[in-house]
């Protein structure tokens, strides 16, 4: 590292200019941040705005980092080590030892023009030793974490951004279900062969008739057929069908619900977790050379998210097995039944967390590759391989159309066949449902005393109809009370 002029003998324009556009950086992102909540609060994007909270969080966990680095430095790179154990798991080729470098800069010759080397040098080249590491190592590092953060965030929004265009056409198939001849279609007084009806004929056949033939099935269906419309109808009846009585099936919005749903699961995704910081730090401890470990780093997320855009495509393939297993004749719209045991572990937000890995691994790929073309360049040691580098590219953007466009999707509707819901993501459908059956309560009661007006008042009917008026008068302090509590 280079010395420079230290703040007594730097132009007071310049330290006020590199003041004054940090501050104003600093104050538009603020003034950013505090936009976007006051536009999801609008909205009503309760979710969103945990979400946003969650990244507030974790920009003050980089501010803290920051602040530690740049408060450390100087003591950090005062820890001297012995030059043997300095030369031990490099990441590059090394070209000239670390006491040859010491020697040659400690030995050249000094004149006007001439930098004096690093103090931090001299103070462990006097000890006969080296720096852990020096100034301007922490300093890349520190880069490096900001760029890991700033990925990983910016590969979430991404993937939750073209996931959620993809889904649009769900708004579709949802406004289909309130049409008579849908309606018709399932009337629940229409029986067919389970095996005859399209959701049987399309998962159940010879090719399912072994797990290992079924698996096979699932891992290329997620490429070309990954989610059907009589898969999301199917379901859709199934959740309604398990949580919701049937009577108000028509009413339930289940493209909301699932909108709703992920983006609770937004809020976990954007984050970094303890654990993932951990996998960081084994992710640098293994860049040995020759190992290629970031080729692996590439492939990983590929198998991953492979992996579990199968299971989720089984998932539902297992449920029309079992349905035409126990039911040979279906009435209606096929009723799968959901339940936690289809799913790893017997827990549906384990996928979350597979889901959350596969994303962290490929924007720390994508933010390594980015940190050392910036730091040193394309013909730096890491990228000794053309080859490797097209390779971590191409698979980086692989990965992020079918986390994207396939897996997320079919991972926001299968997840939904738990056997719970999501309680939060039901509020304001929930809200709506009781506000509408408070104004349907009103209605009538308006439409009654109407009728009571144009009716004679007699004996016979005026206890009853204070005893109606009361009853209804009751009902509707209940339906008020309910959305009170909402």
């Amino acid at each position: 590292m280079g010395s420079g002029a230290n703040l007594e003998n730097t132009p007071t324009w310049a330290v006020a200019i590199v003041s004054f556009c940090i501050i104003t950086i600093s104050l538009g992102l603020e003034h950013l941040i505090h936009l976007i909540t006051a536009w999801l609060k609008k909205h009503g994007k309760k979710a969103l705005i945990e979400a946003l909270e969650k990244l507030k969080s974790e920009m003050m966990l980089l501010g803290f980092i920051s602040l530690l680095l740049a408060a450390t430095q100087g003591p950090i790179s005062k820890i001297c080590i012995s030059h043997k154990v300095a030369e031990t798991m490099l990441p590059c080729r090394k070209i000239t030892s670390i006491t040859e470098t010491l020697l040659a800069e400690s030995s050249s010759p000094m004149d006007d023009s001439t930098i004096a080397p690093p103090a931090t040098y001299d103070y462990c080249f006097s000890k006969g030793k080296v720096s852990l590491i020096s100034q301007e190592g922490l300093g890349q590092l520190h880069i490096f974490i900001f760029v890991l953060a700033a990925m990983h965030v910016l590969y979430s929004v991404l993937a939750m951004a073209l996931g959620n265009a993809k889904m649009r056409v769900w708004k579709v198939w949802e406004k289909e279900t309130q049409t008579i001849e849908y309606q018709v279609y399932n009337d629940p007084n229409r029986f067919r062969y389970t095996r005859e009806t399209s959701f049987g004929r399309r998962h159940v056949n010879t090719s399912t008739g072994t797990p290992f033939l079924l698996w096979i099935k699932c891992f290329f269906r997620q490429f070309f057929s990954s989610l059907a419309k009589v898969d999301y109808m199917t379901l859709r009846h199934g959740f309604i069908a398990t949580h919701f009585s049937t009577n108000g099936s028509i009413k339930f919005n289940f493209q909301k619900y699932i909108e709703q749903s992920l983006e609770e699961d937004f809020k976990v995704v954007v984050g970094i977790s303890p654990p993932l910081w951990f996998v960081v730090v084994i992710f640098l401890l293994v860049n040995i050379r020759g190992m290629h470990i970031y080729l692996w780093i590439s492939v990983l997320p590929l198998i991953l998210i492979l992996a579990l855009g199968t299971k989720l495509e089984v998932i539902v393939a297992k449920m029309a097995i079992k349905l035409g297993t126990e039911n040979v004749i279906t009435r209606g719209t096929p009723l799968v039944h959901p339940n936690d045991e289809l799913f790893w572990f017997g827990h549906p937000g384990f996928l979350l967390h597979f889901l959350h890995l596969t994303l962290f691994m490929n924007a720390y790929e994508i933010a390594f590759f980015f940190w050392i073309t910036y730091e040193f360049g394309l013909r730096s040691c890491y990228h000794d391989k053309i080859g490797f580098i097209i390779l971590r590219i191409v698979l980086a953007v692989i990965v992020q159309v079918l986390c994207s466009y396939i897996t997320l999707p079919l991972y926001a509707l299968v997840t939904q066949m738990g056997s719970h819901y999501k309680k939060t993501a039901l509020e304001e459908q929930t809200a709506k449902l009781l506000k509408e059956w408070h104004e349907d309560v009103r209605r009538k009661q308006r439409q009654k005393l109407v009728k009571d007006k144009d009716k004679p008042i007699s004996p016979r009917n005026a206890g009853p109809s204070r005893f109606k008026d009361g009853q209804t008068d009751q009902t509707e302090a209940q339906a008020q009370v309910s959305i009170n509590r909402l």
